[in-house]
């Protein structure tokens, strides 16, 4: 069960309201369910709509914002825990540490490094949490195409693809990753941690 859920997503709104509804929807989808929000702790974008309408409902809502980036992404005052670390890696650590699952919306650079980086975390064994990404009016298409490119061109293993769960419905797309069962580390992985190689 996903109690709760760390989000990745921009600090701008882009140029379609479908994604600031959909950023409602998810809100009101983790109110419904009592999840708690994991996310970058800004007011703005769609990382503000989100905050602000879990908040509205009456969730719990936890940010974590590099210190350099509290004047820059603007942060949110309102939230009910916020955290202010050092730099983006404790960041991103303490995101994985407060959260069962990650889940991507639209987004830029940032956004596509913390969803990255969970995806290599998995594929690695360094945590086993399943990681979703929110594809709303097929805004990540052409990354899904890439990804299935890599696979055909032998770069990433099918096993390593599944990872990641995409689908334009918040609910199914829960309930896809609450079906997950992480990939077994490569032998090679496993060697590393038993100081083996």
């Amino acid at each position: 069960m996903i109690n709760s859920l760390c989000v990745f997503c921009g600090s701008a709104a882009g140029s379609r309201p479908d994604y600031a509804d959909a950023a409602r929807e998810v809100a009101r989808t983790l109110l419904s369910r009592g999840i708690e929000l994991v996310y970058g702790g800004a007011n703005v974008g769609l990382m503000g709509i989100l905050a602000d309408t879990m908040l509205a409902g009456g969730g719990r809502v936890i940010g974590i914002m590099p210190r350099a980036l509290v004047e820059k992404e603007v942060a949110h005052d309102g939230l009910t825990e916020m955290h202010i670390v050092s730099g983006m890696q404790e960041r991103k650590a303490m995101m994985a540490d407060r959260s069962d699952a990650f889940l991507t919306l639209p987004g830029a650079y940032g956004t596509l490094d913390e969803l990255f980086e969970v995806l290599s975390w998995n594929q690695l064994g360094i945590v086993n949490k399943p990681v979703g990404l929110l594809n709303i009016s097929g805004f990540y298409d052409p990354l899904l195409s890439m990804l299935d490119h890599a696979v055909q061109e032998r770069f990433l293993r099918p096993e390593h693809r599944m990872i990641l769960h995409a689908g334009s419905d918040i609910r199914r797309l829960l309930a896809d990753m609450e079906a997950y069962r992480p990939v077994a580390a490569p032998k090679w992985i496993e060697g590393l941690k038993n100081g083996d190689i």
